[in-house]
């Protein structure tokens, strides 16, 4: 599953409140997923804006860093500039890279 938005606004100061919430989502979310939709997930992905944003609270929740977009955007329109993004996964099963090759 792709985490869109994550935004702590720069007024609120709670120590360690992005890693917080970042390690109880990646705790709950496959079997709240499973209840919804049927199936666990097996890995979490996240953009990070490099321009702007250093990804911080990823890295503090050890998420990996896979390396940067393209600058392409979702469906690759030609001519479109969009800004270059980090990519952040976090893996939800040790053995994540089976569980997505299932049936494959």
């Amino acid at each position: 599953t792709n985490n869109m938005r994550f935004l702590i606004l720069t007024w609120v100061r709670v120590p360690y409140l992005a890693s917080n919430i970042l390690g109880k989502v990646a705790k709950r979310i496959s079997s709240d997923w499973m209840d919804k939709y049927g199936h666990p997930i097996y890995l979490l992905e996240t953009f990070v804006e490099r321009d702007c944003f250093q990804g911080t609270c990823y890295r503090a929740s050890n998420w990996i860093n896979v390396g940067p977009t393209s600058g392409r955007s979702r469906n690759g329109h030609p001519g479109l500039k969009v800004p270059i993004k980090d990519v952040y996964l976090y893996p939800l099963t040790k053995g994540f890279r089976e569980d997505l090759n299932y049936g494959a």
